[in-house]
């Protein structure tokens, strides 16, 4: 690669990241949601998820659709990287907990949870309320991943509402942060 695409690269990095509405550093607002993984609904807890390590949270719009198909195809295919990096993943939306069972088998292929924020109120202590309503008049979650660190503080920030890249930039912030964190 060369040097300069390599930093204008870099660039348009930080500069997508720095669009999420919480930065690196800021305190990651703890939560208690009904989530689902493999069809079955359990109560998933933030404070409890990152006592295991750190935590890959992405917020999405709307289960189902082509773009959050296609980013939770994405995770489920690296689920096994994120883990093998010591991190656990959890996807929320405003959709209810019996549309996140069924996505949580078809789409995320039984390998992630997701959880359901019907009344937004998750979305909204992230500052993920997507500006707009969607089509439909509802007002869906932005497309935004964070990783937070066990400590509780988000270590990196991407929003974009194309998919693609939200899987590898943070398999590679997880990775980051475990490289400096190694025991």
């Amino acid at each position: 690669m060369k040097p300069l695409f390599a930093g204008a690269l870099f660039c348009a990095l930080l500069s997508t990241a720095a669009l999420a509405a919480l930065k690196d550093g800021d305190p990651a607002p703890d939560f208690t949601l009904q989530a689902a993984l493999a069809g079955k609904s359990f109560t998933f807890r933030l404070s409890e998820a990152l006592k295991k390590g750190p935590v890959v949270l992405y917020f999405y719009p709307k289960s189902f659709t082509k773009g959050c198909t296609i980013e939770a195809h994405d995770f489920a295919e690296n689920a096994e990287n994120f883990a093998a990096a010591g991190a656990s993943l959890i996807g929320l939306s405003s959709d209810t907990i019996e549309t996140q069972i069924d996505f949580s088998s078809k789409e995320c292929r039984d390998k992630f949870p997701v959880a359901a924020d019907p009344d937004a109120a998750v979305i909204r202590s992230y500052d993920a309320l997507r500006t707009k309503p969607s089509a439909s008049g509802a007002m869906v979650a932005d497309r935004i991943s964070y990783v937070i660190a066990p400590d509780g503080k988000i270590i990196y920030a991407y929003q974009d509402s194309a998919p693609e890249k939200h899987i590898e930039n943070t398999l590679a912030a997880v990775r980051q942060w475990r490289e400096q964190h190694k025991p």
